[in-house]
């Protein structure tokens, strides 16, 4: 039991660390703008894409696991988790060959856009270390831990996942080609 103990303390070692380092990076990212590169204007619906399947299979992987498929499961996490990495690469890969585009919405609208927009900023920052940590109580067997923690990330991470596909869907009319 005390080398359980020990390495849930080296995971949340190195879960506190990638949970500081990642938004860290990624902010000092958008500041760094690639000169004599093409611009990747083509990623955007890409990485919106990519967290409209991540949503679909959160929702497949609770629906494996509630019929007791744990292998499915398994593996459906795991592919979402490489998801998430995959996105927040072409993201990075975006911003840093492209300024940022103004949302062009006037009105009710507008507020909407920010209202979903901060909120999916601040819970994509919050979900890093719940996914981590959800993921390492299940790989370390702690199933009653990772169902505990499960409650809470898969509806922040299901949230992030939709409202990143809303977010490019407000957006995507003021892109500039």
């Amino acid at each position: 039991m005390e080398d359980l103990a020990i390495k849930e303390k080296k995971f949340n070692r190195l879960i506190t660390l990638v949970s500081v380092v990642i938004p860290l990076v990624v902010a000092a990212l958008f500041l760094v703008k690639i000169d004599g590169v093409e611009r990747l204007g083509f990623l955007p619906p890409i990485y919106a894409t990519i967290n409209g399947i991540t949503a679909v299979l959160l929702i497949v992987a609770v629906v494996a696991i509630k019929n007791g498929n744990k292998v499915l499961h398994q593996k459906i996490m795991t592919t979402c988790i490489a998801l998430s990495l995959l996105f927040l690469i072409l993201y990075i890969g975006y911003h840093m060959t492209s300024e940022s585009t103004p949302f062009g919405g006037e009105g009710l609208i507008k507020g909407v856009y920010y209202v979903i927009l901060i909120s999916h900023i601040i819970l994509s920052i919050a979900v890093i270390p719940l996914v981590l940590k959800t993921y390492a109580k299940a790989y370390l067997g702690d199933y009653k831990g990772h169902r505990r923690f499960a409650k809470f990330t898969f509806p922040i991470w299901l949230y992030v996942a939709i409202t990143g596909v809303v977010v490019y869907s407000m957006i995507s009319p003021y892109y500039i080609n």
